[in-house]
């Protein structure tokens, strides 16, 4: 019996005017796999062309064991298996939400159970006789993530769905977003400007820059990576994985790390899957004894592995806290001050209000 590879392999070239899209990726069939850079790097137009909707891209796209694209052949965009989520749903205006699940469902010719599985995941059975035009921009992406998982296809692309989403509601999509990576079990491309939102759903980082790939590979590996990515350096940290003990009675919860002890606003996952916590180098402090007369909940021994120049009078400060690494930007004056140097003993300062989970 043949071997079912399930990665995805895009080599891709695409040129429009002074524009020119060329990468070469190798992508896990499982997991999202976050696309991020910043605006006009090419992301959108990457989603595009495995999609089959820029008709002049050439190369290879392979999906696990299916060629869309090279061999001298390239299947048309509705041959190819592929769900897309766009910023903005555009759901069609004249049909109900009932309708507009049934009309890609049936062209599919997909199974009735994906169409109430995914019907009910994503809580959509209230709003199934609504128009669009009545739909929160929230509940439209929703019903525009259930239009696309109904038709079972092989990859799902995403392109920036929560971009025209307010912030409530996007709240109310991520756990959406983390249940259809566990349950739908096929590879999702997720493309995205926003940092914490890659920090929260990242499998898999593509760190993309002028429609070239700059950095690819496990998403904990390269945000934790001790020499920063030029692309994250401007919002440079480190995520830390980390568990739930308990929420206190002032909505702090208190969450076990290899680091030690955090507390940050937030609230438990339903699933008491691990939280990732990302840890912003402008928000560590470092002080050479341990403050308890401050506003500063979180404090962590740490030891000062190496000092590295950064922007504007400033340096990053890499730490390690128990086998964790931090990182803290200070003034090079602070550096001075407190004469910080490898090997140091420091105490690293950390709002609740300033994480991020």
């Amino acid at each position: 019996m043949a071997e079912v590879d399930d990665h995805m392999r895009i080599a891709v070239q695409l040129e429009r005017g002074a524009f020119r899209l060329d990468v070469d990726l190798c992508l896990p069939g499982r997991g999202i796999s976050v696309i991020f850079g910043p605006s006009g790097c090419g992301k959108s137009s990457l989603l595009r062309a495995i999609a089959g909707l820029e008709p002049t891209t050439r190369g290879r796209i392979v999906i696990g064991n299916e060629t869309w694209l090279g061999d001298g052949h390239s299947l048309p965009p509705h041959r190819r298996a592929v769900g897309m989520v766009f910023q903005h749903a555009a759901l069609l205006p004249h049909l109900t939400v009932a309708g507009n699940l049934a009309y890609g469902w049936k062209r599919a010719g997909a199974p009735t159970a994906s169409l109430q599985h995914w019907i009910q995941t994503l809580g959509l059975t209230e709003l199934l006789p609504r128009k669009p035009a009545s739909l929160s921009g929230g509940e439209r992406q929703r019903v525009a993530l259930a239009r696309a998982l109904v038709c079972q296809p092989r990859c799902l692309l995403l392109d920036e769905p929560l971009s025209a989403v307010d912030v409530e509601r996007r709240g109310e999509i991520l756990p959406l977003l983390e249940t259809i990576r566990r349950e739908a079990g096929i590879p999702m491309l997720y493309v995205t400007h926003s940092i914490d939102e890659a920090v929260r759903l990242a499998d898999h980082l593509v760190l993309m820059d002028g429609g070239r790939i700059r950095a690819s590979g496990a998403a904990l590996e390269l945000l934790n990576h001790p020499d920063v990515p030029p692309l994250l350096a401007e919002d440079a940290g480190v995520v830390v994985e980390a568990h739930a003990l308990a929420q206190d009675a002032d909505g702090l919860l208190n969450l076990t790390t290899q680091a030690g002890p955090l507390r940050l606003h937030g609230i438990a996952r339903a699933d008491d899957a691990p939280h990732r916590v990302r840890i912003r180098a402008r928000d560590v402090s470092l002080s050479l004894s341990r403050h308890e007369d401050s506003s500063v909940l979180n404090l962590l021994p740490a030891t000062v592995v190496a000092i590295t120049p950064a922007s504007h009078g400033q340096v990053r400060v890499r730490l390690d806290a128990n086998g964790q690494m931090l990182l803290a930007l200070i003034s090079q004056r602070s550096c001075e001050h407190l004469q910080v140097q490898p090997g140091m003993a420091v105490w690293a300062q950390i709002k609740a209000a300033a994480l991020l989970a």
